[in-house]
């Protein structure tokens, strides 16, 4: 079997799902009206936070999402990129900023830029697909200097995307192993040092680009009918509907959950479909209730950080270790004097679950911890990078999990911190099952092991020794 055949099925539902968003969007608004909206969704400059359902309604936004998914998709199909657990992690990143910052036109310089840099290498460009997809993270910087700059003009938008697109590969691939597998969302990290170095490049040349707030409101009701239904679906479609009986599939689901979800983790390559899409629908359920506890509104960034939630449910999310996250960012929402509804909050208790590995590796209180320290981090370093990257929690997850992670492996576990050193892109290049037999699926009693059986064994289900990823194993 060839590994692109092996999880084909990802190809065809994708595809329906992007109908799915593109069919609810005309359902939703005129035909007129979503054409009009496209067109100011292609001409804003797509700074933080730039909710198109505001800008263009909830039925363009919804064209956007179906649009750009379905071309997300084809793009792996057709470079001859694997379908794996990371696929899916793709599809929710890209349906879900396509709901606020992405678009059909300011995603392909950058993509055009990460070919380029394939065919420099002399590599094929399946091995990049993944990362050209991802750097689309920086398609508000596209937009900006296309648009919204004093220098501004389309072949300036153009080669700024190019460039963006052939640099990100070697940035992200180095700071993948910085961060040891506990921010999942590498490649925000890694546009966000980029973007830091450009905006005072960009203020020194007369250039003030800026975050905005545009925030739809008053559309609840319909988000939690669509997105309930969705979830709902998914948790069928995982019992019932993948051949597996239904109690098999739900104890896959229960040892899914005793995982660290420290990257890299493809649930599914480790567990099968069946458990991630049971997975995929309990999460997705998990950020409806945040977004309504907190007194939230559901729009394209909320859903956009639900549908991203989603995605990663394929790779290292799952209940038990993004709700300490959530719970985090909560609490610490009184202690930077706003409350949990305040709009970025809102994102942070959602996108902030990159962090998810340290609840999972070191236990629920530390991720509590995790989310508490985000919420006030990612409110600054949104500045700095002056809303010209979409995964800003990303970039603060990124830096919370260089502190945390060395501090707490060698204070409170009493371990060295091991850099990872594991390439980058080779982690996504399998689709082969992953053999979790022999893994053990529950914390055992560490207190009475050596440091060094600790050191050869690991201490969580689904990961190796501090530096042996989990998916090396093949």
């Amino acid at each position: 079997m060839q590994p692109q055949s092996r999880y084909e099925g990802i190809f065809s539902s994708i595809l329906v799902f992007s109908a799915s968003l593109i069919v609810l969007g005309f359902i939703m608004d005129t035909p007129r009206n979503i054409l009009v909206g496209m067109y100011r969704i292609v001409t804003m400059q797509d700074l933080l936070i730039t909710d198109y359902v505001y800008i263009a309604g909830a039925g363009a936004a919804l064209v956007n999402a179906g649009l750009v998914t379905a071309v997300s998709i084809c793009i792996i199909k057709f470079s001859g990129d694997p379908f794996n657990g990371f696929t899916i992690v793709e599809m929710g990143l890209m349906a879900g900023f396509s709901l606020f910052g992405k678009n059909c036109l300011n995603i392909w310089p950058i993509i055009l830029g990460t070919w380029l840099y394939a065919q420099y290498q002399k590599e094929p460009f399946s091995k990049y697909a993944s990362v050209a997809l991802l750097a689309t993270s920086l398609s508000p910087m596209v937009s900006y200097m296309a648009l919204g700059s004093i220098h501004a003009s389309l072949p300036l938008g153009l080669l700024t995307g190019i460039v963006i697109g052939f640099i990100l590969p070697s940035l992200s691939g180095y700071t993948y192993k910085i961060q040891n597998g506990m921010n999942l969302y590498n490649m925000g990290f890694a546009c966000g040092l980029f973007a830091m170095m450009v905006v005072p490049i960009l203020t020194a040349f007369g250039d003030k680009p800026d975050s905005v707030l545009y925030w739809a409101t008053d559309y609840n009701g319909v988000f939690e009918i669509v997105l309930g239904v969705l979830c709902t679906a998914m948790i069928l479609l995982g019992t019932y509907g993948t051949g597996e009986p239904p109690w098999a599939v739900w104890a896959g689901y229960r040892r899914l959950l005793s995982t660290t979800g420290r990257a890299p983790s493809d649930y599914l390559r480790m567990f099968g479909p069946g458990p991630v899409l049971i997975n995929i629908g309990i999460n997705g359920i998990l950020g409806i209730i945040f977004i309504l506890v907190v007194g939230g509104e559901l729009n394209g960034p909320t859903v956009g950080g639900i549908f991203t939630i989603m995605g990663f449910s394929a790779f290292g999310k799952h209940a038990r270790n993004i709700t300490p996250v959530m719970i985090g960012v909560a609490l610490g929402a009184y202690g930077v004097h706003y409350t949990p509804d305040y709009p970025s909050l809102q994102l942070a208790g959602l996108f902030g679950t990159t962090l998810a590995p340290i609840a999972g590796h070191f236990g629920w209180p530390f991720g509590i911890l995790a989310g508490f320290i985000h919420s006030a981090l990612v409110l600054q370093t949104g500045g700095t990078v002056a809303g010209l990257n979409l995964y800003n929690n990303g970039f603060s997850g990124g830096l919370i999990a260089i502190v945390l992670y060395p501090t707490i492996t060698a204070i409170c576990k009493h371990r060295r911190p091991v850099l990872r050193d594991e390439d980058y892109y080779d982690l996504f290049e399998e689709s082969e099952p992953i053999d979790i037999s022999s893994w053990r699926t529950q914390r055992s009693d560490s207190t009475r092991r050596s440091s060094h059986e600790m050191r050869t064994q690991g201490d969580d289900v689904g990961t190796m020794p501090d530096d042996e990823p989990a998916e090396t194993e093949r």
